[in-house]
């Protein structure tokens, strides 16, 4: 292989790898500010032990991302160097706004949320966990807001020449509102709430189907489905609204996405099929006047099609289409799932129906695909171009990075990761397996000596 097409499967595996973590932190981030909430309200025991559990595995998940996070912004430089000198001054302010917007607000009370349990207030203490959060949150803003930059760039110009020309910011905020971070954001957050809120929810219903721990299941149960059902319904709004950005600002991205190839008014929407590139149609069950109707509001609405663009100008179709339609499946797939757990909760029956408790047990994998899948459909979508419009993916290749470099370092990079998802599995597993400190469950309306009491 070339070295761009190993570039890109090396940089395509290092950020795949890496997303599955801040999903999970932003998501527990979350949980955690809801569970220690309640225990403040209510006094009840059982709120802190689970905050003082879901923190040992935010931990977790906080550190192996930070680990597997920095390796991304090193292949910048090495792997992507023209680009980086291409859009250095616009990406580089992103990034820069979130080590001091994001990594400072978490570094600073992180120690007090791990760590502080004994040592400070309750109210500091939920203070410290509310920035984490927050800071969890600033981390996923500027990387959206970078992403999006590069598929929908505002806010700059052009200066130099050749080699010498570059991106400069002319207004920072044109590029934190472009015109798809907002819509992006958005639904990167309801995603990241998802993957949170369903490993609360496998765990506790293993516990249920294992008769471990029950009122800590119950009450994790709680929770977990709770966030995990407005979550998903959150996430089918966002979703609309980031494909009817995508049908104003990048149309050929949309028409790949549904392999539409001619334009059409009364355009349709394909629930379930596959692409025939050599013949340009598509195989499977439609829905006349959907598409225009999502992406317009209006069943007569024309759709561009792919034939619009000239063929160098195309993203690559059937993966585009695999990749955009798996993710929705998934998504109201989730939706079913917590909405169906959620209601049998209500009604006290859930943990008699095994067959839906071990649903919800592998209900966590389905975020994380559905995280994957919608990542690989937006930057395929935008091939071939690593800017929208302004530069093409091999034109941001560093110039003296060869192949067989790249392929030793991608060797390299695989093994390494597979011992650390070795390393994240079997502690995780350890600490489901240990479950919950019945030393966390302190008397109601007390404080765990010496927790100050102010």
């Amino acid at each position: 292989m070339d070295v761009l097409t190993l570039s890109r499967i090396q940089f395509g595996a290092t950020i795949a790898f890496h997303y599955i973590y801040p999903p999970l932190s932003i998501g527990l981030g979350v949980l955690l500010v809801c569970m220690e909430g309640l225990w403040l309200k209510t006094k009840n025991p059982v709120y802190h032990q689970m905050a003082r559990f879901w923190t040992k595995v935010f931990a977790l998940t906080f550190a192996i991302g930070v680990a597997t996070g920095i390796v991304m912004e090193f292949e910048f430089g090495t792997n992507w160097a023209t680009y980086s000198r291409y859009v250095g001054d616009v990406f580089g302010s992103a990034l820069a706004a979130e080590g001091i917007f994001a990594f400072f607000l978490e570094s600073g009370f992180l120690a007090v949320l791990l760590f502080g349990w004994n040592k400070v207030s309750r109210k500091m203490h939920f203070f410290s966990t509310c920035m984490v959060c927050l800071g969890a949150h600033f981390s996923a803003i500027w990387i959206v807001v970078a992403n999006s930059w590069m598929q929908t760039p505002a806010g700059y110009h052009i200066v130099g020449e050749g080699m010498k020309a570059r991106a400069e910011i002319t207004d920072f905020w044109q590029l934190v509102f472009n015109p798809s971070s907002m819509d992006r954001l958005f639904h990167t957050l309801c995603g990241a709430w998802q993957a949170g809120a369903f490993l609360v929810v496998s765990v506790s219903a293993w516990y249920l189907l294992k008769k471990r721990h029950l009122d800590f299941a119950r009450a994790s149960l709680r929770v977990g489905l709770t966030v995990a059902l407005a979550a998903s319904l959150l996430q089918l709004v966002s979703g609309d609204f980031s494909a009817r950005g995508v049908a104003k600002n990048q149309p050929e991205k949309l028409a790949a996405f549904e392999g539409l190839y001619n334009t059409t008014s009364n355009a349709p929407l394909t629930l379930i099929g596959w692409v025939d590139e050599q013949n340009e149609k598509i195989t499977g069950i439609q829905v006349p006047g959907m598409l225009s109707y999502l992406a317009f509001s209006d069943t007569h609405a024309t759709v561009k099609g792919l034939n619009n663009f000239a063929p160098e100008d195309r993203p690559p179709v059937q993966a585009s289409f695999l990749f955009f339609h798996g993710m929705v499946g998934i998504g109201f797939a989730m939706i079913a799932i917590a909405a169906l757990g959620f209601l049998y909760f209500r009604h006290g029956s859930l943990p008699e129906r095994r067959w839906l408790l071990w649903i919800l047990v592998f209900s966590v994998l389905g975020p994380q695909i559905a995280n994957q899948l919608g990542w690989f459909a937006a930057e395929v979508g935008r091939q071939p171009w690593i800017v929208y419009h302004l530069m093409r993916t091999p034109a941001g290749l560093s110039e003296v990075v060869k192949a067989n470099v790249v392929l030793t370092s991608l060797i390299l990079f695989t093994f390494i990761y597979f011992l650390l998802f070795a390393v994240f599995i079997y502690l995780l597993n350890d600490k489901i397996q240990h479950g919950p400190d019945d030393a966390d469950l302190i008397p109601s309306g007390k404080l765990a000596l010496p927790v100050r009491n102010d």
